[in-house]
């Protein structure tokens, strides 16, 4: 079949066909071109009656495959259809029941054959999966898993995977694997309204939040307001403290306040209603409305003494500004027990202290900037979304709580979580996502054993959370972008699961180590995938186009040269499928 080599032009070979029979059931098939030292490996691109091309795509030495043009076969080299044990170097073992290799599904070439990959050359690396709706992506994620707990000779006891579940869809999936003997698969749902016991409400408590996590919740837009935010933060720990130098420091910020705007120059009447307004809101014991005054002769109310006479004058002005004076003006308080828990109405009063003691209340423009975090907070404290940052527990430790998700409410081991935030709006749902991945990254990076605990995160529909948004001109950083490209080394594995990966951080998807392509035809996406890898030929792009569901081409460093692998369906399936309409419109 295979006659002399009649042209080599960078890495394409023509050959002669001497069957003169055109073969289309080999195109694809891989060849070897065989030395005396060494095996060149070619694909067949086309065949006519005359002429057969194949393109180089690497060599075998020391029976293993080398990917890569490293050199060209001679005239003396003889050409032949790949033998199965030289195929396992390139598809994978085929014996998938080992601990140390994964099934990913079947061979689309090569008929009974499997492709495969080695756990650590797939796993600890950043992976994307990309497909157009309905290609398969979701039974492509499922039949992974899947395949990492049924097939292992040795189930994985102690893996740590968590999948953001924007639409509810793997719940049944994950329904056989959590039936195995020590598997356990723990639900958490954004819906407020629990229907299983089983199940447990998304919850991150408020007093995990830090500045640039309230500045995410808060939908900040501004760095000149952190802070504020910094300032909240340091005012719920006083304020939540034990004993009475909480009180202390509020009549401290109080009375500033109120001297401030004493000496802002206003009238007397301005004064007075402002003061008024101030001390309706905010007030204790010792400073309110009806907090004694006491004068020469007899004692008046504060409130009192904001009366105003004909001549428009408040005559106890001195009096009110000498009993401000009395309150100790406290520069530094630091928090003696560092473990206080608070909730967001906490963190709300702390707010409005801070807008206050900033002197926000005397510059209309910064306070009408700055009370738009007032208004988004309170917004969120009158809405269902408050009891995502409930906790009933007693205090606990980011790190405990972490660990504490892995738990059932059986105290059993949990490998698999699944949140499903399919009951929030994308921009909430944006929103937690970052706040957990911040969680899953500060955990991973405090601990001592670095990669002891290692956790994968599947993030179905990336797009909508992993974006080049405006977090690192707010924040500095960009978790998604932070974790791509520091969390390898501490554990911290992503797997982006995406229809448009045109809109996906360029970052985060440029620190991605392994791809799974399924159908994709969008002409900006199909650029995306192209840069992403500099061996997929023309050939390879063109059938990305036209593959069928469930068919995707798999490449990186788990895999040692694109592949096209047919997923197996799932057993259960997810939640994906498409809408029946037969069954629906003539059911009886």
């Amino acid at each position: 079949m295979f006659g002399k080599i009649l042209k080599i032009e960078n890495k394409l070979l023509q050959m002669e066909n001497l069957s003169k029979k055109i073969q289309s059931n080999l195109i694809n098939y891989h060849v070897i071109f065989e030395d005396q030292s060494y095996k060149i490996v070619g694909e067949i691109l086309g065949m006519t009656e005359e002429i057969i091309t194949i393109l180089l795509i690497g060599q075998i030495e020391n029976n293993c495959f080398i990917e890569g043009d490293i050199k060209f076969p001679t005239t003396n080299s003889q050409c032949r259809i790949i033998y199965k044990q030289e195929l396992e170097m390139i598809i994978g073992k085929q014996d998938y029941t080992q601990i140390d290799n994964v099934l990913i599904g079947s061979s689309a070439l090569y008929n009974g054959y499997y492709v495969t990959a080695k756990i650590n050359d797939l796993l600890t690396k950043h992976l994307a999966i990309i497909g157009n709706s309905g290609c398969g992506k979701s039974c492509g994620v499922a039949s992974i898993i899947q395949n990492l707990f049924y097939y292992n000779q040795k189930p994985p006891k102690n893996v740590h995977m968590v999948i953001f579940d924007v639409y509810g869809e793997y719940h049944t999936a994950l329904t056989k694997i959590n039936a195995m003997s020590g598997i356990n698969v723990k639900y958490y749902t954004t819906k407020t309204q629990l229907v299983e016991d089983t199940t447990e409400i998304v919850s991150i408590p408020a007093y995990f939040l830090e500045v640039d996590d309230l500045a995410l919740l808060l939908n900040v837009n501004d760095h000149t307001l952190l802070p504020i935010l910094e300032k909240t933060l340091q005012y719920v720990k006083i304020f939540k403290s034990a004993g009475g130098k909480s009180i202390e420091y509020k009549n401290s910020i109080i009375a500033n306040t109120l001297l401030d705007i004493i000496g802002s120059g206003k009238s007397s009447v301005q004064l007075a209603d402002q003061i008024i307004s101030i001390l309706n809101q905010f007030n204790t014991p010792d400073l309110n409305l009806e907090s004694p005054i006491v004068q020469p002769g007899y004692t008046r109310t504060l409130k009192q003494c904001l009366n105003i006479d004909a001549n428009g004058k408040m005559g106890a002005l001195q009096f009110i500004i000498e009993f401000l004076n009395g309150f100790v003006r406290i520069q530094n308080f630091e928090v003696d027990n560092e473990e206080i828990a608070y909730d967001l109405e906490d963190i709300y009063d702390a707010l409005e202290f801070a807008l206050m003691s900033e002197g926000m209340l005397n510059n209309v423009s910064l306070y009408e900037k700055a009370n738009d975090l007032r208004v988004r907070l309170h917004s969120i404290l009158n809405s269902g979304e408050r009891k995502y940052f409930e906790y009933k527990g007693s205090y606990i430790q980011k790190e405990q709580f972490v660990k504490s998700m892995f738990l059932t409410s059986m105290n059993e081991y949990a490998q698999l979580l699944n949140m499903n935030f399919n009951y929030v709006d994308d921009r909430f749902a944006k929103i937690l996502t970052k706040l957990y991945m911040k969680l899953f990254f500060n955990f991973a990076t405090s601990l001592k054993d670095r990669a002891s605990f290692p956790i994968h995160v599947i993030l179905e529909e990336a797009h909508r959370y992993v974006q080049n948004d405006n977090d690192i001109d707010i924040l500095g950083y960009n978790i998604f972008d932070r974790i791509t490209k520091e969390g390898r080394k501490y554990g911290l594995i992503l797997c982006f699961v995406t229809q448009r990966p045109s809109e996906l951080s360029t970052t985060s998807l440029s620190q991605c180590s392994n791809f799974i392509i399924f159908r994709t035809f969008y002409p900006e996406d199909l650029n995306v995938v192209i840069s992403m890898s500099s061996n997929l030929s023309e050939q390879q792009m063109d059938k990305l186009k036209t593959l069928q569901p469930g068919t995707a081409l798999v490449f990186g460093s788990a895999f040692q040269t694109p592949l096209l692998t047919k997923f197996r369906l799932p057993d259960p399936l997810p939640k994906s499928t498409n809408v029946n309409l037969e069954s629906i419109w003539y059911e009886d």
